[in-house]
């Protein structure tokens, strides 16, 4: 006979009456919810209402920094109707809705992260008391995986803190901590985390003797203008701006923010039909995908966020942004040694990043212990500083072949032979930076992306001369930095600016032919984008995508569409992007805010109503992108369909609900993609001529994943 599966709760007794319900989910670090652990937590409550030694309870985590960090996705993903998920939704309601009516108090003791349906837990409980730790946090970030808080969360929680702040937190899926939480409302006390289970210990035995043998009246903790904003009909105009809000920002191609905005004005039964259908999307199973994508590429780095990586003396060539931003992710793991020519660079760097980590302890994110022991990690340094010790050097200096090549070799000099070089260059093939190394085989790129301390993924590039143990070594540091890391094969642009070059080249194309700036951004926006590819251009640099531009033209001829010169004679009249304050947008008015710089069409010809509708501009940009991914993986630069849609999404902004490029045509099909791209050949030239793989794939009726994504 089989031995039954561990449990993950136990209850332990306390002289004062108080029982603790400890979570502790066997052998994983996190503690999830799922069914069966629901019904766990049923039948715990059962025992302590039966025991009349017990006068109120505390539930709590025994893991180190996770109290729960949410729903358990891989149930989610094996649910196949609407149906089921709002039986697991009604579940929930039900389980969490035995907790608020319990006649024997039960307070939350809250350390580490109280995400989704722990979120959602802490608000059934008659009390919240949190630990002070940074690594305590609270959010409900249901809607980033097109989802919505499915326990009663969209109730109870403007109930507790007022419609106002419920709005942002569900809509966003902001992280609140510490004293933030206290002001909100969402937690009643905070504490030193060694003081936690006594506070909430204290606080559910009061609540005992102020209600004893009934459950303890909910209390909402919102100010007086928050609940007098929750009444008819000032409620209904809240609601009614918020899904204009949500519109606007997600432009109709998200449905969980809306569906959210109907369940808290409709009720409990509302949100479990809506979490059903929302289970069973495609947009839902994207970003769901997203995330489980996301855990298997750390999990390949072998490490955690801000574990030991191998690395205890980091050096950074270069104080401009993004050395910064790479030293700024780096100083919590090791030393860091930074150099730059400009000795006003290094000043301006080291005060941007003191500024940088003061907000983080005001925040609450960081202690000012840990920024003091940070900070102290920096050592600053002019040209004739040393790198010596360090076993790897990250060199951000501009995008100069030679320039890169001379400062490989100084770093040689000053290097132990088992040290790896990376290379931040978004575009010049690592090989030529490295011809000429004295060790090749431990030079790679790290193409971070900026601004480096917000974008999640960082590019490796390996030549076939890259050591295993040089790459092994960076994808540690990577990881332990919080990046999400792919591994791609060297070449003209690597991965995401090669699949980067051809949609803006697209973009340009399009302004040739007549059409306006607002109408290819706008098209773009609509199909998912969070900026469209006009504007990109700018942020990037005019004259960064017209050097790439070239470059990658002579690479791949033909298939890159018509040689262009319109963005270098831009560049030659000062028009650079955002950075010049002027280039196809003009960034000199309020703010920073940008308007179309109508000098801009002097390059392109007067801009001309076109007939090309808004969808069928977005598929020619679009498709660029995606046609080149697959070229990328039939060549070998991505080792599978998962990495490339990954960095599409994370580098690149690919809309997410859509998967990555590999999902688009999967949920398409092979044959239907083949078709759509002939058809863009026949109208718009060789360029959109379909990569071999495709047709190869339309012919056996193949798709890039075994599993289609449901339509």
């Amino acid at each position: 006979m089989d031995a039954p599966p561990p449990r993950s709760i136990r209850l332990e007794k306390r002289p004062d009456g108080v029982a603790v319900i400890l979570r502790d989910t066997p052998g994983s670090a996190l503690n999830v919810l799922s069914t069966s652990w629901g019904r766990e937590l049923a039948e715990i409550l059962r025992q302590a209402r039966r025991d009349p030694s017990i006068q109120a309870c505390v539930i709590a985590s025994a893991k180190a920094e996770c109290f729960i960090a949410g729903a358990d996705l891989g149930e989610l993903a094996r649910v196949r109707m609407a149906s089921e998920a709002r039986d697991l939704s009604q579940g929930a309601q039900k389980l969490l809705d035995s907790i608020e009516g319990s006649p024997i108090p039960i307070v939350a003791a809250i350390h580490g992260v109280a995400l989704g349906g722990g979120a959602e837990l802490i608000l059934a409980c008659h009390g919240r008391v949190a630990s002070s730790d940074p690594a305590t946090v609270i959010a409900f970030p249901e809607a980033q995986l097109g989802l919505l808080p499915g326990a009663g969360g969209t109730q109870r929680l403007p109930r507790l803190i007022g419609l106002r702040e419920s709005l942002a937190l569900l809509l966003g899926g902001t992280r609140v901590r510490g004293a933030r939480a206290l002001a909100l409302g969402l937690i009643d006390e905070l504490v030193a985390p060694e003081a936690l289970i006594e506070a909430a210990a204290r606080r559910a035995l009061l609540l005992s003797k102020r209600s004893p043998g009934a459950a303890p009246r909910p209390r909402s903790r919102a100010p007086l203008l928050d609940r007098l904003l929750t009444a008819w009909p000032i409620r209904e105009i809240l609601l009614r701006q918020a899904r204009a809000q949500v519109l606007r920002k997600t432009r109709g191609n998200y449905p969980a923010p809306l569906l959210i905005l109907d369940a808290v004005a409709a009720g409990p039964a509302r949100e479990a039909e809506h979490f059903g259908a929302l289970v069973v999307s495609p947009e839902a199973r994207n970003l769901i995908w997203i995330f489980h994508a996301t855990q298997e590429l750390k999990k390949a780095g072998g490490q955690g966020r801000g574990q030991a990586t191998g690395v205890t003396r980091l050096g950074v060539l270069g104080a401009g942004l993004m050395g910064e931003g790479i030293t700024s992710v780096s100083l919590p793991l090791s030393e860091v040694v930074l150099k730059d020519l400009s000795e006003e660079s290094i000043a301006k760097a080291k005060a941007n990043l003191e500024k940088a980590f003061d907000r983080r302890v005001r925040s609450g994110a960081m202690r000012s212990a840990d920024r003091d022991r940070d900070l102290g990690r920096l050592k600053c340094g002019g040209a004739d500083s040393s790198f010596a010790g360090c076993e790897l050097v990250v060199e951000a200096v501009f995008e100069n072949r030679e320039l890169k090549r001379k400062v490989l070799a100084q770093a040689e000099a000053q290097l132990e032979d088992t040290a790896v070089f990376a290379s931040n260059t978004s575009a010049l093939p690592i090989a030529e930076i490295a011809a000429g190394a004295r060790r090749p085989e431990r030079v790679l790129g790290m193409h971070y992306f900026s601004p480096v301390p917000k974008m999640p993924l960082l590019e490796i590039i390996v030549t076939p001369e890259t050591s295993a143990r040089a790459l092994e070594l960076a994808r540690a540091f990577g990881v332990a930095q919080g990046k999400t890391v792919i591994v791609v094969k060297d070449g003209p642009g690597f991965y995401t600016t090669r699949i980067l070059a051809p949609l803006l080249n697209e973009a340009v194309i399009l302004l040739k032919e007549g059409h306006t700036i607002e109408r290819v951004d706008g098209a773009l926006k609509d199909y998912g984008f969070p900026l469209g590819p006009i504007a990109l251009l700018d942020e990037v640099g005019i004259d960064v995508g017209a050097h790439v531009a070239r470059d990658l033209g002579r690479a791949f001829g033909a298939r890159w569409g018509e040689p262009t010169d319109e963005l270098g004679r831009m560049v030659a009249a000062g028009f650079k992007g955002k950075k010049a304050g002027k280039g196809f947008y003009d960034y000199s008015g309020k703010k920073g805010q940008r308007r179309v710089n109508p000098r801009a069409y002097e390059y392109f010809g007067s801009a001309r109503s076109k007939a090309l509708s808004s969808e069928r501009i977005a598929e020619r940009v679009a498709w660029r992108m995606i046609s080149e991914a697959i070229h990328c993986l039939e060549e070998g630069v991505i080792e599978c369909p998962r990495d490339g849609d990954i960095g599409a999404i994370l580098g690149l902004g690919f809309p997410p609900f859509r998967g990555g490029p590999f999902h688009a045509v999967d949920r398409m099909g092979a044959g239907a993609a083949q078709e759509r791209l002939v058809e863009l050949a026949a109208a718009w030239g060789p360029r959109f001529k379909p990569p071999h793989r495709l047709g190869a794939m339309a012919e056996r009726n193949e798709s890039f994943y075994e599993i289609r994504l449901p339509h």
